[in-house]
């Protein structure tokens, strides 16, 4: 399984977001989890498009909700940039759908992960504001706030 993001980008954006400490290790963690959300993603986006009669996945599809789009404003207020490609790729081995990204869809896509990963940064911060580099157990309730809210 490839990474979204390389680690320097993943420490400092953990790092501005949530002033939190992480390493190269728990790069495999948020792969994994963001793997995860993209699946839930375009599933839930596709079923919005079916829904609406088309046969292509657009942006206003995507669920989402307020706070993830304030994470990704403050993303791009970060000026840090994620690639497209290892996000595509990533998509491309996933469990298929049956309906495609529109492009302008799939170039949201650093944009929703990059928000993505700053709620999650915060959400380490809401759980323990006082933790300064997340352990096992704190990933493991993290992933499941997220699944039971998006």
């Amino acid at each position: 399984m490839g990474s979204i993001m390389g680690a320097k980008k993943f420490q400092l954006l953990f790092r501005r977001a949530a002033s939190l400490d992480v390493d190269k290790s728990d790069l495999k963690r948020l792969t994994t989890f963001l793997n995860h959300k993209l699946h839930d993603l375009i599933t839930v986006a596709e079923a919005a498009a079916k829904e609406n009669g088309r046969d292509i996945i657009l942006p206003h599809d995507l669920p989402i909700t307020q706070g993830l789009e304030n994470s990704m404003h403050e993303f791009k207020s970060f000026e840090i940039e994620l690639e497209l490609s290892p996000i595509l790729e990533q998509l491309a081995t996933m469990e298929p759908h049956e309906l495609e990204c529109a492009e302008e869809t799939n170039a949201r896509m650093p944009y929703f992960i990059g928000g993505l990963t700053i709620s999650l940064a915060k959400t380490f911060k809401v759980l323990d504001p006082q933790l300064k580099n997340p352990r096992e157990e704190h990933w493991e309730s993290v992933f499941e706030i997220f699944d039971m809210l998006l």
